[in-house]
């Protein structure tokens, strides 16, 4: 398993475009397995199942993209986690088996920084008890009043979204370090109103995005090796 860390902020389309020949790299025995860190500047993307009236307000630009979920936000501070990486190969052909290592994965990074991360039954990404978070807001007579209220002890800090082509998977993991918490008011987060979002910041922990890929890098092996 390679990893490699971008400095500066990467385009969407070019992370795709990467994206689609590693992973065609990959399928052929052209190149190996590889855990990408990375910031994108601020974006939205949509996954799959993105239904057109989540998308609130395009403050951004929004990218189509071929991964599972719905809208969901990039942005600087946020620490996005590429994972490409061949199933068949390792006999981990179960999606659903993958998709739980990512979020325990996620689990076991927050822990490291005495956070107690979850997954909640029916809620895309890892959840964390907090009494604050980022409400939504929709456009209209009054632009500050609340969409919803959202659950007041419960907010999302890390998103995930995969793509499986070949048994060769792409796309990965979204951490949310030190972003601008405010740019998730243009969308509905992974189409789910009721409750917030969320930061490692947020939650008290001022750390650098290297502090955080040093624990991932630990933590992958935790979980996949």
């Amino acid at each position: 398993m390679e990893w490699e860390t971008s400095s500066g902020l990467v385009g969407y389309s070019d992370a795709l475009a990467a994206m689609k020949t590693r992973v065609g790299e990959i399928q052929h025995g052209e190149s190996p397995e590889l855990v990408w860190l990375l910031e994108h500047p601020p974006l939205y993307t949509a996954g799959t199942s993105a239904k057109a009236h989540d998308l609130l307000r395009a403050e951004f630009p929004v990218y189509e993209t071929g991964r599972g979920g719905q809208y969901t936000y990039h942005g600087p501070g946020q620490r996005v986690a590429y994972v490409l990486r061949d199933l068949k190969r390792r006999d981990e052909q179960d999606l659903r088996v993958y998709v739980k290592k990512l979020e325990d994965w996620i689990i076991r990074t927050l822990a490291a920084f005495d956070i107690e991360g979850f997954v909640r039954e029916g809620r895309i990404g890892v959840w964390v008890k907090q009494e604050s978070g980022i409400r939504n807001q929709e456009s209209g007579k009054s632009h500050h009043a609340p969409r919803t209220t959202h659950h007041p002890s419960e907010a999302k800090i890390a998103a995930l979204g995969v793509r499986v082509q070949k048994w060769v998977t792409s796309h990965g993991i979204a951490l949310n370090v030190h972003p601008d918490l405010s740019h998730y008011a243009g969308i509905v987060p992974c189409g789910i109103r009721e409750y917030g979002v969320t930061s490692l910041k947020e939650m008290g922990k001022d750390v650098s995005l290297s502090e955080v890929d040093a624990v991932l890098k630990r933590t992958f092996a935790e979980v996949f090796d």
